[in-house]
């Protein structure tokens, strides 16, 4: 069971991780970029927990292949590798929409 409850968590906090970068984008598309900064930095945290999780999986398996590769644990490191490159791909996307001319009007 505790197996199953770690792969849940690292389902979770991947998708809470992916979720926020996508709202950070909005945000700085919309030119709030205080309010995309905040929804980095709780993708960062999200992101954070679910590697986390991924240790714990990582940590029960002991590199001798205890842990059995279901489809579901292959998803939930999915979301993770998901997650991960849409926060690299937010940060650098942001740091554009920074550099735009402020034109009064949202860069949607």
């Amino acid at each position: 069971m505790e197996q199953e409850n770690i792969i849940m968590e690292l389902l979770v906090h991947a998708g809470s991780g992916r979720s926020h970068a996508l709202l950070a984008l909005r945000h700085a598309r919309e030119g709030d970029f205080d309010a995309a900064e905040i929804a980095l930095k709780a993708a960062a945290q999200a992101i954070s927990a679910a590697h986390q999780s991924q240790t714990a999986l990582i940590s029960l398996d002991e590199g001798s292949g205890k842990l059995p590769v279901t489809l579901i644990v292959v998803h939930a490191q999915d979301h993770l590798m998901n997650a991960m490159l849409i926060q690299d791909l937010a940060t650098d996307m942001i740091a554009l929409y920074q550099r735009l001319p402020q034109c009064g009007e949202h860069y949607a």
